[in-house]
């Protein structure tokens, strides 16, 4: 029987990979976008439509509950939440407003926090489950110009560290993944200068993936 897995913001960067890796692995997977309705598509296809593409905006709670509904209806159980969906904001702490609050921090951890609780309920009735939050290393050491998508970040952290004690007894496990520096679009905007600062920011001053990151842009040029 394939396990059902919901992944929110799954038709870009991670939670793309994340997807692929888990259809091809025998997962059924509900593939979750807002915008990229066409990079959504894409994956579908590629996929050979063994896949479920949803549109909702997750920093929503009535979108959430749109999506958690649909999976019930169709599959009868959630078995794995993935949440990937993430943005961030690049600016002076100063120039920060009202707006960009709002947007950060409903679209990476208000997010995360409606999706945990729309599943909690099958997952405690079945005993069994798995939620995965996708955070981020600058939710453990801060990112300067960035002060909005490192709160959110904490702030995700945190809620595992919670959920997981609570939701233990349940047998329901609650983890979170820090990345580094991967090649998505939300790190399109860094600098090859940029990219070196962040691998002497490391003890043994290697950051594979921003090598990397680097040599794929020089082949691209």
């Amino acid at each position: 029987m394939k396990k059902i897995v919901i992944i929110t913001g799954a038709s870009r960067g991670i939670g793309r990979q994340i997807a692929k890796t888990l259809v091809n692995e025998g997962f059924q997977v509900i593939a979750n976008y807002y915008n990229s309705e066409d990079k959504a598509i894409e994956l579908q296809k590629e996929l050979d439509n063994n896949i479920d593409i949803f549109k909702a905006d997750v920093s929503k709670r009535e979108n959430v509950r749109a999506l958690v509904k649909y999976t019930l209806n169709k599959y009868g159980r959630i078995d794995v939440l993935i949440n990937n969906a993430g943005i961030s904001e690049y600016k002076m702490f100063t120039d920060e407003t009202d707006e960009d609050w709002d947007r950060v921090i409903n679209t990476n951890l208000y997010s995360a926090f409606a999706m945990c609780q729309e599943v909690t309920p099958n997952m405690v009735h079945n005993k069994s489950g798995c939620i995965i939050n996708i955070s981020s290393i600058w939710g453990i050491v801060g990112s300067s110009l960035e002060v909005l998508y490192s709160l959110s970040k904490a702030g995700m952290d945190g809620l595992t560290k919670a959920l997981a004690k609570e939701l233990a007894p349940s047998n329901i496990r609650v983890n979170s993944i820090a990345p580094g520096v991967i090649n998505t679009n939300m790190n399109k905007n860094l600098s090859e200068k940029e990219l070196r600062d962040l691998e002497e920011e490391i003890p043994l001053r290697k950051n594979w993936n921003a090598r990397r990151y680097i040599k794929m842009r020089k082949m691209a040029n």
